[in-house]
């Protein structure tokens, strides 16, 4: 059977340049790749993480239509990345906490309010 290699996630913005900037300064990813003049479309990553910022729509929604994540992220050390967010001025939506669901894990609420879960997996015992 053919293998899915990656997945990208694509999030409905306010301002793609904005959202490009949180995610670069804040969470760390690599610089977008800016589509349109003025930009309505992005493309950001980090490591195998993509995420797409669109705003194609002429009036975005005040609310995001996820009412749980709309990302999440699984990282090989949970702690780690929680200091360097936190060193980075971002501000959790949730503390780490172990989940009945088998993570080690935390949130974050980004500029258009989507909620994203960062987490480990935990090692079953």
């Amino acid at each position: 059977m053919p293998k899915f290699l990656e997945s990208a996630t694509i999030l409905e913005v306010k301002d793609v340049v904005a959202s490009e900037i949180f995610y670069r300064e804040k969470l760390g990813f690599r610089p977008g790749v800016f589509f349109g003049d003025p930009p309505t479309f992005c493309i950001t990553s980090r490591d195998k993480v993509t995420v797409f910022f669109d705003k194609t729509r002429t009036s975005p929604r005040a609310t995001p239509l996820n009412q749980h994540w709309a990302l999440y992220i699984y990282v090989d050390d949970v702690d780690a990345v929680a200091a360097e967010l936190a060193a980075r001025g971002v501000v959790f939506n949730r503390d780490i906490e172990d989940q009945d669901y088998g993570c080690h894990d935390f949130n974050v609420r980004e500029p258009d309010g989507h909620l994203i879960g960062i987490g480990q997996k935990l090692a079953k015992g």
